[in-house]
């Protein structure tokens, strides 16, 4: 693990302009700076980054927090990876706290394989450009491919010498121990011999989501060879095909930025595909499809459409990982392209806005494109066809989404022109069999369809979270002024009516707050709320207001952290706009804190007031209007009414 010290350092170090500044392009907007948001596409600046406070703001999807959340939202990186990639690009020592001998054995083993990794690629790399026999051979095959400089090294594309040990002689005369070229599979050891795997072959490194190079494909020139095609590293440490994307760190921004993801089958066609302007595309290598490569997706986008080309035999196989997405509870559509075409040869035919047009017009819905498929197959068979229906139907019983089954169950009906309720009673005894009671309701008459039963919910505003909230907001914002409060005193006259008497204390906001809720013995029910109220509170206790919101932050915590980055950037929010050269000037939320205290603590003491009365009320239907049940409704009715009376509010 990384030590905290460390961690420190990165953020002692990093400058969030800085970093941000590498993946947007930002103008300086008064004390701060705004550009348009990278994860959302628009036109007008709605990305705020405060370098004072260390802190970004993205208005339009309402992300936000440090430079760490930033790395995580916009690369896809783990916590670590980001301390590591700040780390490396601030020139800081990484320190690691102590870990076990078979632990650290096995770290220094993969970042053994990662180095090797790495300069396999710079080595394969260097073979296409600067010999003759990569320019002769490799440069040729990626030229006739049309791939220009900017792609070659995008993808970092090599060629590996024909020559059986070329690789392992440099790379052992370079430093890097023979055991270490094995293990990644670039080098194959044999009763002393040492042959590189890959020679003769066109080089396309496999990248992690980080960027990391976790393996190769290679791709042989030569007709004359009886070697496969294709060839890939084999399974390692670091490299597991069946968790591996092809082109997943090229694409990944532009997945999560256009939220879909297209699924092709070969290196080449994700890269035609880059080069004509469709960068949320990814290959699965020509494996099948695996549940891990779809989870890697859904990390970025919930919808997938996976490409085919004309290939028919190639079609009914790939059905298959469609189910495996569909179990997911993503959205799959299916897009085949025509006759005699694939992803790589249509990019290389087509300029980029028919491919657009056609990316966005072809696509079918999973249901039609494969009813339509084995529809054909079964053609006027009275068996296929009904074989052909259930296949349908254990497509849709993967579905975890009820409502969508229903309607997938509507459309293969019409398609297939069977009745619904034959569908149904069908998907019906395939979800007992398969024993998915517990997990998926089954759908078991037809007469009254989902569609009907279900009701939109009315949008309800979480007042118990929006105060919570609140309160934040204000001890962040205001929590070590000091102001004249007025308190109230309640008493009771002579006929059991409560009245109230006021005073006037002098006093810091966050110790009124801190000490109202200790009063009415109220706790934050919201855990990311509650935690940060008694940090805010010692914070403002010990160090006299000097909330360090750097320090605040340095936590893995993404909800925390674009909680506090929400709530600190509200102010900020009307810079984008520029109103006060429209002569818009926004209102100063200081001149109001008094009353902004005073209504928010009173707001939560009449919502838990309104939320006892129910719960009472709640107990004198078990207790059949209990006396002592009564007194305590009506006690607090009366607290609720002076409370609505201070409020200015209507009971």
């Amino acid at each position: 693990m990384i030590s905290r010290n460390t961690i420190d350092q990165v953020y002692e170090t990093t400058r969030l302009e800085e970093v941000i500044g590498e993946f947007v392009t930002l103008k300086k907007s008064g004390a701060n700076f705004k550009g348009l948001s990278p994860f959302s596409q628009e036109k007008t600046p709605s990305f705020m980054v405060s370098p004072s406070k260390q802190i970004w703001k993205d208005f339009s999807s309402g992300k936000g927090g440090n430079v760490i959340a930033f790395l995580m939202e916009h690369e896809h990186f783990t916590y670590p990876e980001a301390i590591r990639f700040l780390a490396k690009k601030y020139n800081i020592e990484i320190e690691e706290t102590v870990q076990s001998s078979e632990n650290r054995k096995i770290k220094d083993l993969k970042e053994s394989m990662f180095l090797v990794t790495e300069y396999a690629t710079q080595f394969f790399e260097n073979s296409l450009k600067e010999t003759e026999e990569g320019k002769s051979i490799g440069l040729t095959y990626f030229k006739e491919r049309g791939f220009t400089e900017e792609t070659k090294k995008k993808f970092s594309l090599g060629y590996a010498p024909e020559q059986f040990d070329a690789f392992a002689k440099q790379a052992q005369k370079d430093g890097y121990q023979l055991k270490f070229l094995e293990s990644t599979g670039l080098v194959v050891v044999n009763e002393g011999s040492q042959v590189d795997r890959f020679r003769g072959r066109v080089i396309f490194p496999i990248r992690s989501m980080s960027g990391r190079v976790l393996g190769f494909g290679g791709r042989i020139l030569s007709t004359k060879s009886k070697t496969a095609k294709y060839l890939n590293s084999p399974e390692s440490d670091i490299y597991q095909k069946s968790k591996v994307l092809y082109g997943i760190y090229e694409s990944k921004q532009a997945i999560a930025k256009k939220d879909i993801c297209y699924l092709v089958e070969g290196y080449t066609d994700v890269i035609q595909m880059h080069q004509s302007g469709i960068t949320n595309i990814v290959s699965s290598s020509g494996t099948s499809l695996t549940v891990d490569q779809i989870r890697m997706i859904n990390r970025l986008t919930s919808n997938i459409v996976v490409l085919f080309d004309g290939d028919a035999a190639g079609l009914r196989a790939s059905l298959r990982g469609i189910d495996l997405i569909l179990e997911q509870g993503m959205n799959v559509r299916v897009c085949s392209f025509p006759e005699g075409e694939d992803p790589d040869s249509f990019a290389k035919k087509n300029n980029t806005s028919d491919i657009i047009s056609f990316l966005e017009k072809a696509p079918k819905d999973f249901i039609q494109f494969k009813a339509s498929l084995l529809s054909e197959e079964a053609k006027n068979d009275p068996i296929k066809k009904a074989n052909t229906v259930l296949e349908i139907i254990h497509s849709i019983s993967k579905i975890p989404n009820v409502i969508k089954q229903e309607i997938y169950i509507r459309n293969c009906a019409s398609i297939m022109d069977i009745s619904e309720e034959a569908l149904f009673s069908a998907l019906a005894q395939l979800n007992q069999k398969n024993k998915q009671i517990g997990s998926k309701k089954i759908i078991s008459k037809p007469e009254k369809t989902l569609l009907k039963k279900t009701k939109t919910p009315s949008l309800k505003v979480d007042q118990i979270f929006e105060l919570e909230k609140q309160i934040i907001f204000i001890l962040l914002t205001y929590g070590n002024l000091e102001l004249d409060f007025e308190d109230s005193i309640m008493q009771t006259d002579d006929k059991g009516e409560l009245i109230e008497e006021s005073k006037t204390t002098n006093v810091k906001v966050y110790e009124k707050i801190f000490l109202d809720l200790q009063e009415d013995e109220v706790e934050l029910s919201n855990d990311n709320f509650r935690n940060l109220f008694y940090q805010l509170v010692e914070s403002h206790q010990k160090h006299g207001g000097n909330i360090n919101l750097e320090k605040l932050m340095q936590s893995n915590d993404l909800d925390q952290n674009e909680i506090i980055t929400d709530l600190v950037m509200r102010h900020e929010q009307h810079q984008l706009h520029e109103w006060e050269k429209r002569n818009i000037f926004v209102k100063n939320k200081g001149t109001e804190v008094v009353q902004l205290v005073s209504e928010t603590i009173l707001s939560l003491r009449r919502f838990l007031i309104d939320q006892k009365i129910i719960e009472l009320q709640e107990q004198t239907k078990l207790n059949n209007k209990n006396d002592d049940i009564l007194q305590d409704i009506l006690s607090y009715q009366q607290l609720k009414k002076v409370i609505s009376k201070r409020l200015n509010r209507v009971l």
